[in-house]
């Protein structure tokens, strides 16, 4: 079944994902996390840094070397998204830990969820 609205276009993916990934790796000791947990720390670095890696071979305005094929990206966005959000559960994360991980999930799946597939008209 189509998607009957999808805003989030290949170019404005490409634009959100340095600095997602930079947020990734620094917010984690801004905020203080991981007193629940020490992975609570080092999943969002962890992610930030194979983020950057992958928006770096993505094929997309922003990829530098561009091996990965768009679709791919998306798939592994929507994957981080869901571990994201069951992290909190599954490892224990706790206060700020587990916030951070439910909102960056929910921000992820949002974005993941309102992506507008290549060849489809715009709006405007």
């Amino acid at each position: 079944m189509a998607k009957p609205f999808g805003f989030v276009t290949k170019e404005m993916h490409a634009y959100l994902d340095y600095p997602v990934a930079a947020v990734l790796m620094v917010a984690p000791f801004v905020l203080g996390l991981g007193d629940s947990h020490p992975l609570a720390k080092w999943l969002s670095v962890g992610t930030g840094v194979a983020a950057l890696l992958l928006t770096v071979l993505t094929d997309h305005k922003l990829g530098v070397v561009r091996v990965l094929p768009y679709p791919v990206h998306v798939f592994v966005d929507g994957v981080v998204g869901a571990v994201f959000l069951t992290a909190p559960f599954v490892l224990g994360f706790e206060g700020i830990d587990a916030w951070f991980y439910w909102a960056n999930g929910a921000a992820v799946a949002f974005v993941v969820s309102m992506h507008k597939p290549e060849g489809v008209p715009s709006l405007t």
